[in-house]
């Protein structure tokens, strides 16, 4: 039998138990969970262990399911009931806290392969055994496991704030929640809260009395808003939310949304309730400084709006607030002086109170350092864990493991609830507690079992959802995916041929048929993705397919925020990382500084990784830090030499620094060998052919054309990427005699890449082979499918790049040189690499040598070769300032 501790019984520590029975007993597995906290009951904790009828629920009873996958739960125990209870009502936090406690009863009682033991101490240090943690309790014994939950709950309130001779005194109440704790001083005279908070709110409503009066202040003074009585549905958060640009930036994002949202339904509300879903996602997107300044200058209004009130307890607030029986206000305890029974208090702002009593309603303390549990003192101390982002809570990985320290030993431990706030942000509400701990529980079952009978999961341990024969094949399509190789679709047809119910199977297939090798199988797969996933899948792989489906069929910004969603909960999806970033694989959803801080973020999840390095070497190249790129590329190639990112990082690293002739080099050693199983075998060929390009050396790069970009080498969107590409290129720089043989590119490539091309890096490339043939039609048609596209980018650049080419197959050099000036920046916005981008300007650069503007033509040249050495563009910058007569732009047809 395997052991696992839950530590803490209150919410989360109930709802991770129940987890971990219903999820052992449907494997077939024996597990005894053994449920340590010290109270006498399970369930309520301090959230849901009020005795006071008026303490309300602040979500109505529709959302409160304990279960993710069947959200009437709870509403049905409670028409059980009462039959009379409505989905919106708010009912008791009491009655809530019955509902936990029965459920984790009635769990226990039904489960036949799981065993439940409550111990009623607490645990106040760990160790390690192994992988599996000692837990010391409280009342001298020690408890072995194989695997812990921490579900502590909140932190208890900072106190630092009320001063040593305070804290002492007798009349500071430093745990208003702590049984007993209102009994005695706080009876008498007036009072003090400090905090407006929501445990402000249910203080004030159980000491209000007509002999005195409840004082309530807090840094801002805010109090939280309340919920309507009749809510609207959740607007949809708008697809231009991202993090990545900047606290600033996302602020102005999110108060256009609350305006248009008011302006349609007359309320605030809906809109933000529409961010829940994506709150992870943005917080983690934010550069760390922007989430210290949000955490010191948004955090509390963000609070009191997304944190609300139930109706009736707004309407009981008001009315203390009107009698004058509650009295709130902005400022912070200067100081606070017992004298003669009572507390003389004085505050910021000037005012002096005189009250019987002190209550802490500040909240947790938001960094884990300063906490007096001694158990989180023990994890970090220990380096069993660290600190989390913005210095919140305990640092996790996307299952809710704990992060450990740098050269710390790693236990099996995992966390729960608001110790995961540096991480999620928002992770203290009951539906965002109720994933997490049905997360939890199969991920450390998943652990446990590996040394039995282990579940399916790929090379980073995601759980596969499908027989073991279906996920060998797909661990093995994976990596060929991650490396760059051939095979990978081969490989996942026959995961899907074994067992046509393997959902993430179809998502990869599907991802791999929209990119440019693919062999356009997208809308077959997606369709069998999504009913495989009503079939059998788990909440990642779910989420997974939700996330591809949006970026295959969604617009470009809701594709983007449903991928890194997805990658925030799971981030050591590597298919979905993948996905994101523009690679040779794939054209991603990021660009630019979004998609290296997307790749920086995983550097904790994926270590030495030499996928993950090579990602990371491409990185370091684009923001032009050459050695960096270098060495990173270099641990990759020596881990795996066929890593397609790494060498492809490093080929661009030969290309921009102007080192043509050894990247040549290099280039051609590494195709001799490993080349045969490249799945971007003539992207190689392509940077190899551009070095030639860039050398001036004609008679190779014509050799290097037939030999290796020819039809009858390359397949795919390849032919148009790579190929048709380069023979555009050559046909810029005056490097290519006679007619382009691109017709035989296009006979041989996609269909819907031409016809309808599905992403706008797809798009560019057809319309570079168009213009090579010089087919005016079919770049009007390709301009007509770019303006009705759903991806804002196809408007943007490949409608106005079309009538760019298309003035340059007419040598209307001057329409040419006017629309293809404003595309040099935004063409990044379509997935291509730098070396890519640069086809536009090697066109706008043809335009104006042919048009006769030799002085802009001089300063464009001067400038690239202010960038890179190469004889082509000296050889044509000579050429211009001499005006050279003999000179001439070939006609492109």
């Amino acid at each position: 039998m395997r052991r696992v501790a839950v530590v803490g019984a209150g919410a989360a520590g109930a709802l991770t138990a129940v987890q971990l029975m219903r999820q052992a007993d449907r494997l077939g597995q024996t597990v005894g969970i053994w449920l340590i906290d010290p109270a006498g009951r399970t369930g309520p904790g301090v959230a849901y262990g009020t005795s006071d009828p008026r303490h309300l629920l602040n979500v109505p009873a529709g959302r409160m399911s304990a279960f993710p996958d069947d959200p009437g739960h709870f509403l049905r125990w409670l028409t059980d009931r009462n039959p009379h209870t409505e989905p919106g009502d708010f009912v008791s936090r009491q009655v809530y806290g019955q509902y936990l406690s029965d459920l984790v009863e009635r769990t226990a009682d039904a489960c036949r392969h799981a065993r439940l033991h409550r111990v009623r101490d607490t645990v106040v240090a760990v160790r390690g055994q192994g992988p599996g943690p000692v837990l010391q309790l409280a009342g001298g014994g020690e408890l072995r496991v194989d695997a812990a939950v921490l579900a502590l709950g909140s932190l208890a309130p900072a106190q630092d704030w009320a001063g040593a001779e305070l804290r002492g005194s007798g009349r500071f109440v430093a745990d208003p929640w702590a049984p007993g704790a209102l009994e005695g001083p706080a009876e008498q005279g007036d009072v003090l809260l400090v905090g407006t908070g929501l445990t402000m709110v249910d203080l004030a409503a159980a000491l209000a009395r007509p002999d005195r009066v409840v004082h309530a202040v807090s840094r801002h003074g805010l109090l939280p808003q309340e919920h309507l009585p009749s809510a609207a549905p959740a607007a949809q958060a708008p697809p231009d939310l991202d993090g990545s640009r900047g606290l600033d930036a996302l602020r102005r994002s999110v108060r256009r949304h609350l305006s248009a949202t008011r302006r349609a339904c007359g309320d605030w509300r809906p809109a933000l309730d529409g961010l829940r879903p994506v709150t992870a996602a943005l917080w983690q997107q934010l550069p760390a400084a922007d989430r210290v300044r949000f955490l010191t200058e948004d955090l509390r209004t963000w609070e009191v709006h997304r944190h609300r009130m139930a109706p009736a307890t707004a309407a009981a607030l008001r009315g203390l607030l009107a009698s004058g029986l509650l009295r709130t206000g902005a400022g912070q305890v200067a100081g606070a002086v017992p004298v003669d029974g009572a507390v003389e208090v004085a505050l910021s702002d000037g005012t002096r109170l005189r009250v019987g009593a002190v209550v802490n309603c500040t909240g947790a303390p938001t960094g884990p350092r300063n906490a007096m549990d001694p158990l989180v003192r023990c994890v970090l101390e220990r380096g069993y864990g660290r600190t989390g982002p913005a210095g919140l809570g305990l640092d996790t990985a996307g299952d809710g493991r704990l992060v450990p320290a740098a050269g710390a030993p790693v236990l099996r431990l995992w966390t729960i609830g608001a110790a995961r706030r540096g991480n999620l942000l928002e992770t203290t509400a009951v539906p965002e507690i109720r994933a997490q701990a049905a997360e939890v529980a199969g991920s450390l079952l998943d652990v446990l079992t590996d040394r039995r009978a282990p579940a399916p999961a790929d090379r980073y341990g995601q759980r596969l959802s499908t027989s073991p024969e279906a996920a060998q094949l797909y661990d093995r399509a994976l990596e060929r995916i991650l490396a760059g190789s051939l095979g990978a679709e081969e490989l996942l047809n026959q995961a899907v041929t074994v067992d046509p119910d393997f959902a993430v199977g179809h998502a990869a297939l599907a991802l791999l048929g929209h990119e440019p090798g693919g062999a356009g199988q997208t809308p077959p797969a997606l369709a069998s993705a999504r009913r495989a996933a009503a079939v059998r899948a788990n909440e990642r792989e779910r989420s997974l397919v939700a996330a591809v489906d949006a970026c295959l069929t969604g617009t470009e910004e809701r594709g983007k925020t449903a991928l890194l969603g997805h990658i925030a909960g799971h981030p050591r999806d590597a298919l979905a990382v993948s996905a994101a970033v523009p690679t040779v694989s794939f054209n991603g959803v990021t660009c630019g500084e979004e998609a290296w801080a997307l790749v920086e973020g995983l550097s904790g999840t994926y270590g030495d990784d030499w996928w993950y390095l090579g990602q990371l070497a491409f990185v370091r190249q684009e923001q032009e830090r050459w050695e960096e790129a270098e060495t990173l590329a270099s641990r990759a190639l020596a881990a795996q030499p066929r890593a397609g990112h790494a060498v492809h990082a490093r080929a661009h690293v030969y290309y921009e620094t102007g080192e043509h002739r050894a990247g040549l080099a290099w280039l051609d050693e590494w195709l001799r060998r490993h080349g045969d199983g490249a799945g971007h075998r003539s992207h190689v060929s392509w940077h190899a052919a551009l070095h030639e390009l860039s050398l001036d050396d004609r008679p190779a790069l014509l050799r290097r054309y037939r030999q290796e970009l020819i039809a009858c080498k390359v397949s795919g969107g390849r032919l148009l990427v790579d190929s048709a590409s380069m023979l555009w290129r050559a046909r810029m720089t005056d490097s290519w005699s006679g007619d382009l043989p691109v017709a035989e590119l296009l006979h041989a490539a996609p269909p819907h890449w031409l016809d309808a091309p599905a992403t706008s890096f797809a798009a560019l490339h057809s319309a570079l082979a168009l213009a090579a043939a010089g087919d005016l039609d079919a770049l009007g048609q390709l301009r007509a499918h770019a303006l009705a596209h759903h991806q804002a980018v196809f408007a943007l650049v490949v409608a106005p790049l079309c009538e760019a080419l298309s003035a340059v197959v007419q040598e209307d050099w001057r329409q040419a040189v006017r629309r293809l000036g404003p595309l040099l920046a935004l063409v990044a916005r379509t997935g291509a690499s730098k070396a890519q981008q640069e086809v536009v300007e090697e066109t706008l650069l043809h335009a104006l040598i042919a048009g006769g503007e030799y002085d802009r033509a001089a300063r464009l040249l001067a400038a690239r070769l202010d960038r890179r050495a190469s004889p082509l563009d000296r050889r044509r910058l000579d050429a211009v300032r001499g005006r050279h007569a003999g000179w001439r732009a070939p006609a492109v047809i």
